[in-house]
């Protein structure tokens, strides 16, 4: 076996590290700092130059926030709380990708990790109860137990269309962009996609291309972000209460710090839910959904309402009334996708140089080498952007090469969906976990991923006190929360179509892939098994053959 570096890792070859974390994103940074700080031995690989995750890979422009930052941010240390300053509401991703080298550099951890290091295979060894972890450049590490923090939205989805690598010009995905600037100044562009990661570069290089063609596959309820610098009295605010916002983001069901309205629509009048709706209107980011009625997403008729309210401010903004119908969803209430939160979005179409072409009216015939040809003729390009989203949920973990007990394939074990317990663990692959990744958070990413990596330090602590060399879930613990998962799905407002049921990914099982239950009810879970000995989880000690 080939050893792992020394240096970054800090482990000599040979050894076997405590724990290996792969991913530098806000969960993966997160473990590596819990479990260092608990004593264990511990290596995080990322297959990056740099640490982010999803915010170090979408450097595309107009990539931000749409949770405030100081909401995603870390919370375990009150200095790196007042040291920092965000500057806007919803951060850029540049000032993201350098909060991230802060946090690396003020807590010394770089020496404990291994950058440019692609994860192909984590594989479980009986005899020793290790995992044996190699990367795309041949090197080995030997790990007691591998937290694999890979991210939902780490892995770029491309549609197969004919002629795609027949493009003579540069093809982007937003979720690969290059760290070199594209230049778009007097360039003839297509956009393909309209999610939230469309509905931020559009409005982005509008102005700076020749022309900008937009193919939409499905309108979404574009909101604005109403994003804001944070003034110095503010700022004097975030950092004085750091204690009570810690509290009460630890207390959110959401993982926001948001005030709901704490009323159903029932007990308003029309002319009073036009007031709610302008207000939410002007609202910032995800309190459309958090500080509006309770049963917003539920109640078709004040969703129906709603949705009338947002279609009216479309058609206001938008001066062509066919581009405006096509950019109003016309399949989908409030809530039954991934809401996107644009800035001048819709403003951007009335530029004369921006038009959006529906997929639903002309299809996507074949790209060319210099364009795209749909049913209505042929248009040429210089660039092409795919902002068509990622194998969400499942797509990163099926792609390490994970093998468990009798080598079995995760991706095999996965053929129908994920299989998992709290979205942490998964039967028959012992000392692995994946916070952060399937059936864990509905809400702020970063806040339900922290709930797991504590649950995850729970369990090695628990382990290394009883002198267990071995974790693994038991299949009926497993079976019980997946299928609460599934059958939990009429508790969430998005429709089996979208990319949270991995319906976006031909030939993906259709499965829930976020947690409908909520925060509370994970927590409340994962404390209640902490509390009992984790009674769902099996631990056992390496029997070493005697020489």
């Amino acid at each position: 076996m080939t050893g792992p570096s020394t240096g970054a890792a800090g482990v000599d070859p040979g050894d076997t590290v405590d724990v290996l974390v792969i991913g530098a994103g806000v969960t993966g940074i997160y473990q590596l700092r819990r479990a260092r700080e608990a004593g264990f031995s511990v290596t995080l690989l990322e297959a990056a130059d740099g640490p982010g995750g999803v915010w170090h890979w979408n450097r595309y422009p107009g990539a931000r926030f749409d949770s405030e930052s100081w909401s995603y941010g870390f919370l375990f240390s009150e200095e790196l709380w007042q040291e920092w300053e965000w500057s806007e509401q919803y951060a850029g991703q540049p000032e993201i990708e350098g909060y991230f080298e802060f946090v690396l550099d003020r807590c010394d951890m770089r020496r404990s990790i291994e950058f440019g290091a692609r994860v192909t295979s984590v594989v479980f060894d009986e005899a020793t109860g290790t995992s044996t972890v190699g990367t795309a450049d041949g090197r080995t590490w030997r790990a007691r137990h591998v937290v694999a923090a890979s991210g939902n939205l780490s892995v770029p989805f491309i549609p197969a269309i004919e002629g795609r690598d027949r493009f003579r010009g540069p093809q982007h995905h937003t979720g690969l962009w290059p760290k070199t600037p594209v230049d778009f100044r007097g360039k003839r562009v297509a956009q393909i996609g309209t999610g939230s990661s469309g509905v931020q570069i559009v409005p982005a290089i509008a102005d700076e291309v020749a022309n900008l063609t937009v193919y939409q596959m499905n309108a979404d309820w574009v909101t604005p972000l109403n994003n804001r610098p944070i003034p110095p009295e503010e700022q004097a605010d975030l950092k004085a209460r750091f204690a009570e916002i810690v509290a009460a983001l630890d207390a959110s069901p959401s993982g926001f710090m948001h005030t709901p309205i704490g009323r159903k629509s029932v007990e308003d009048t029309r002319e009073q839910w036009q007031e709610v709706f302008e207000q939410m209107w002007n609202s910032s980011g995800f309190r459309k959904l958090t500080e509006s009625y309770f049963d917003l997403l539920f109640n078709p008729e004040v969703n129906a309402a709603w949705c009338d309210y947002m279609a009216a401010k479309i058609r206001s903004i938008v001066a062509d009334p066919v581009t405006a119908e096509r950019l109003i969803p016309k399949d989908s209430g409030y809530g039954g996708r991934r809401p996107p939160f644009g800035t001048g979005y819709f403003e951007a179409y009335n530029n004369p140089n921006v038009d959006l072409v529906s997929l639903r009216e002309t299809p996507i015939l074949r790209i060319t080498e210099t364009g795209i040809e749909t049913g209505e003729g042929h248009r040429e390009y210089d660039v092409i952007i795919w902002a068509t989203g990622y194998d969400f949920g499942t797509g990163a973990l099926n792609r390490l090469g994970v093998r468990g007990r009798d080598g079995l394939p995760l991706e095999e074990h996965w053929a129908d969906g994920p299989h998992t317990y709290l979205g942490i663990m998964t039967a028959g692959f012992p000392n692995f976990f994946f916070p952060g990744g399937p059936h864990g958070a509905q809400g702020n990413n970063p806040r339900y991923a922290g709930d797991q990596v504590d649950y995850v330090m729970d369990v090695l602590l628990h382990a290394r006190e009883h002198g267990q060399d071995v974790v693994e879930v038991d299949e009926a613990a497993e079976e019980k929360w997946t299928t609460m998962m599934n059958d939990s799905s009429r508790m969430s407002s998005f429709l089996d179509s979208s990319y949270f049921y991995g319906a976006n990914i031909p030939g993906k099982p259709v499965r829930q892939l976020l947690n409908p239950t909520g925060r509370p009810t994970l927590r409340k879970l994962m404390a209640r098994d902490a509390e009992a000995g984790f009674p769902a989880l099996t631990f056992t000690k390496v029997q070493v053959p005697a020489v």
